[in-house]
């Protein structure tokens, strides 16, 4: 499959929970039946890549063994790998999970933890060639804290952050070529909502990087806080920030709401681009 690469149309990432705690849909597509149709429906509505999760990394979430997060994850992607031809991310950053995940079909390792979680997963997909999302986080366990962490200059820590682990990865022999950056948004980066903020504002500072961006705002924390709004009536403000980031560059959003999402998302570009 072709690689995404920088400034094209913007890309949708539809999110996929098939884990009981999400923070947002926790429960909703923890069946085999279930999660097919909504795949299914993703896919219908738009999404150039499902991204499975079989283990959330929120404040509040717990532990969850390989062999439990296979379970989850594996069954699933057998079978949606036969329905569709859009690319699928798995969101893991255990080196088995990943290697079985590229086995059965998968297109992309989403790894929010950029290397930091198992020590062996940036040998193991050195062996691959599929791209692989790295994010900026401020803790390097999935357990993310729920932490007001302050930040002189954020866009200039991240940016850091990038590199090193750029350098990181080529040194274990994956190409640079293979990264897409997501710059981490909400409880990732800090409860407190501006740094959220502060990145949408300034994502272009990453464009320096030469590599696609990803950007998941969709029903984070910050969100709520700014409009003073409950976790299930953010979407007003999760779509001005898919709108925000592919403004500012965003190649792909991921996002809970696909149909809004690809709208919102091609009108942008209409207009970036006119």
């Amino acid at each position: 499959m072709k690689k995404i690469t920088p400034n094209g149309p913007p890309l949708v990432m539809g999110i996929l929970n098939l884990t009981p705690d999400s923070f947002s849909d926790g429960g909703e597509y923890d069946s085999l039946d279930s999660a097919i149709k909504r795949f299914d429906e993703m896919v219908e509505q738009g999404a150039d890549i499902v991204d499975l999760g079989g283990e959330s990394t929120g404040p509040g979430s717990v532990d969850v063994t390989e062999e439990e997060e296979l379970k989850r994850v594996i069954p699933v992607l057998k079978q949606v790998r036969k329905r569709s031809d859009v690319r699928i991310s798995v969101d893991t950053y255990k080196a088995k999970v990943a290697r079985q995940a590229l086995e059965h079909g998968a297109d992309i390792i989403n790894d929010v933890l950029a290397f930091r979680g198992d020590g062996d997963i940036a040998g193991m997909l050195s062996n691959y060639d599929n791209q692989i999302i790295i994010m900026y986080s401020k803790d390097a366990t999935g357990r993310t804290t729920g932490e007001d962490r302050e930040y002189t200059d954020v866009i200039r820590h991240i940016k850091e952050f990038f590199t090193e682990r750029i350098a990181f990865a080529e040194k274990k022999g994956i190409s640079r070529d293979r990264l897409i950056l997501d710059p981490g948004q909400g409880a990732f980066v800090s409860t407190v909502p501006k740094y959220s903020l502060q990145i949408l504002k300034n994502l272009r500072a990453f464009k320096s990087f030469g590599l696609p961006l990803m950007v998941g705002s969709s029903r984070k924390s910050f969100i709520g806080e700014t409009l003073g709004l409950p976790l299930h009536e953010r979407k007003e403000g999760s779509c001005a920030c898919a709108a925000v980031a592919v403004g500012h560059g965003a190649d792909i959003i991921r996002v809970h709401a696909v149909k809004e999402a690809r709208r919102v998302a091609d009108m942008v570009y209409a207009v970036r681009t006119c």
